[in-house]
């Protein structure tokens, strides 16, 4: 068979970055909507065709979804925010748009819905200027690196796209913001300290409290089905050298995301202890509806540095189970609020092209 070129779509509540492996030949390259390994999904549905679409997070009714997109054929040059139904909307014909959020202006990246699902946080770049900010290249070490915008800034918008509260007007990064399932707390990643640090707040931006210091890359955090854990990934260093290598990218606002791991604590930032010990970057948490499980994307299975799959693990770190088996990239899962079905981001059924889709599905326990 001859050989292709892969590419995949990384993003971890930053940009979208694509990565592209050596050749592969096409003979081991599988191209499917649902591998028939993957046991706890049914009735898989493809929603999106074409681009890079990413972090898509359920309405608090279960009926809509948001998410960040860059496809070219709703004339976007980066990462913008939109929603959209899970049921009722085809996107197929490559026409059809779904309601935009954003101002289309700047970069935007992690968008979720408040209480009453009548305004969508988010966060953008646009107060910085309104083209795209410039992607990052490989580091000349051959590292990937992903850039940390200081001009991030986290805003509510409602479903018509316009901004109706700034809720951080701090200096550096601010983006990163998911809502508690009570719908009282926002929790965010910012480095208004000089490190990637969590942080919450009320629902309206008020009473903002820092809950994790040590030094390293905590990012990506949700809170558990009771609003009374939170989930995250971290970045932690062996030795001093890897540590002064993260700082030193941070100072020039990138990050390495290479080793990383999950990471839970209470909501005050209380009792954190360390989930996985698997090497490699295990990253996008979320929390099982039963509270007692997380599912989350890693690569340390993969022969590769891209091959990304979604696997489940109790919270205390025991029965790790692999849930999706695609052979590039499956990331951002997230379940309804009611626990019926899942979404998430994946490389699947996109015939040999960079497009990475979002797939919604039943969940089967």
């Amino acid at each position: 068979m001859r050989a292709i070129i892969l590419s995949i779509t990384f993003v971890v509540g930053l940009t979208l970055v694509s990565f592209k492996s050596s050749q592969i030949d096409s003979s081991t390259v599988q191209d499917s909507i649902h591998y028939s390994r993957e046991k706890h999904f049914k009735n898989v549905r493809q929603l999106t065709f074409g681009g890079d679409n990413a972090e898509a997070y359920w309405s608090f009714d279960g009926k809509l979804v948001s998410f960040q997109s860059n496809n070219k054929a709703w004339g976007l040059n980066c990462d913008q925010i939109f929603y959209m139904p899970t049921e009722g909307m085809d996107l197929s014909d490559g026409k059809t748009k779904p309601e935009l959020i954003s101002t289309g202006q700047g970069r935007t990246t992690c968008s979720f819905f408040m209480p009453g699902d009548n305004t969508i946080l988010y966060a953008s770049t646009h107060l910085g200027g309104k083209d795209c900010p410039k992607d990052v290249e490989r580091s000349p070490t051959g590292k990937y690196l992903w850039p940390i915008y200081d001009s991030y800034d986290i805003f509510i918008a409602d479903k018509k796209g316009k901004i109706v509260k700034q809720l951080t007007n701090t200096p550096g990064y601010d983006a990163e913001a998911t809502v508690s399932p009570k719908g009282d707390k926002i929790v965010f990643t910012s480095t208004r300290n000089g490190d990637l640090d969590l942080y919450t707040m009320d629902i309206n931006g008020k009473n903002v409290k820092q809950i994790t210091k040590e030094i390293g890359y905590d990012g990506g955090a949700f809170f558990s089905p009771d609003g009374k854990k939170i989930v995250f990934r971290a970045s932690r260093f062996k030795t001093e050298e890897e540590k002064k290598e993260y700082l030193d990218y941070l100072k020039q606002g990138l990050v390495a995301p290479t080793q990383m791991e999950i990471f839970v604590c209470n909501a005050d930032g209380s009792d954190l202890k360390q989930v996985t010990n698997l090497g490699k970057a295990n990253w996008a948490p979320f929390y099982h509806p039963n509270g007692k499980k997380i599912i989350f994307s890693s690569n340390h299975k993969g022969r590769r540095g891209f091959e990304f799959n979604l696997f489940m693990i109790n919270e205390d770190g025991t029965g790790l189970e692999q849930i999706s088996y695609d052979k590039v990239f499956d990331s951002f899962p997230m379940f309804s609020p009611d626990g019926k079905r899942i979404i998430f981001s994946s490389n699947r059924n996109n015939g040999g092209t960079r497009n990475t889709n979002l797939f919604v599905a039943e969940w089967v326990e």
